[in-house]
């Protein structure tokens, strides 16, 4: 239903002009009272026009979830909110209605524990304290280092040796020089020259030779410890050996 137009001037006639100021408020009062009644009386018809289809058109809210939908109008917005009253009394209602009450079923006797027909013996555990272990032995790296370090291996295996036999023999032989090598004797002559400190030829080294040392003729330990082994097994020690042997 369209709305009367109202007229947003008032009319302008030589009557109206020869009116006085109090006169034309009082005729405008009354014209602006006329627009609105006639505006009310729209809507109510519009209103009553709508009625028959309020209830089919889509609410403002989820009933729910209470989330916000679409914007409608005043007429569907009113409607939803009547909606959601009414599940929000529902919901009170069944919440203060009292639930039935299913009495639980007495809970089983629990059985007696057996009786223990041993005692338990407490052990008693030993601690074991773990040996320490011995500390690497260090040498020098000079002649004085190789004797000593030589002499302990020989000793461990039952070899007899002293510092000043083995020294002796070493200053007459090499003088002191692990590389030594004789390139004119009778064994240089037949192949086999003799090496080392205490110049110990290849096929007494390989047989006399000391598990545990090198097998490298020119070193030093290694070459001590075999040309001992040889002289006690030939002259009793290395400290009966006072010439070539």
């Amino acid at each position: 239903m369209q709305l009367p137009t109202i007229p947003n001037k008032l009319p302008m006639s030589s009557t109206f002009n020869r009116l006085s100021k109090k006169q034309k408020m009082t005729t405008a009062g009354a014209l602006a009272a006329t627009a609105l009644v006639l505006s009310v009386t729209g809507l109510e018809a519009t209103a009553g026009a709508g009625s028959a289809s309020a209830a089919s058109a889509p609410t403002g809210f989820s009933v729910s979830a209470g989330q916000h939908v679409s914007t409608l109008d005043a007429r569907s917005g009113m409607a939803s909110q009547s909606t959601i009253h009414a599940a929000e009394v529902a919901d009170a209602t069944a919440k203060h209605t009292p639930a039935k009450h299913t009495p639980a079923k007495p809970a089983a006797k629990a059985k007696p524990a057996a009786k223990a027909t041993s005692h338990a013996v407490p052990v008693h555990v030993k601690k074991v304290h773990a040996a320490p272990r011995p500390a690497v032995k260090t040498y020098p790296n000079d002649l004085d280092g190789w004797i000593r370090q030589s002499l302990d291996i020989l000793h461990a295996k039952g070899i007899p040796a002293s510092y000043s036999g083995i020294h002796r023999n070493i200053i007459r032989e090499s003088s002191g020089n692990p590389n030594a090598i004789n390139l004119w004797d009778i064994n240089a002559k037949n192949g086999i020259p003799s090496k080392g400190l205490l110049q110990v030829i290849n096929p007494t080294f390989n047989r006399y030779h000391v598990a545990g040392t090198s097998w490298n003729i020119y070193n030093p330990v290694a070459n001590i410890t075999a040309a001992c082994n040889y002289a006690a097994d030939r002259y009793g020690s290395m400290d009966n050996v006072n010439s070539a042997y």
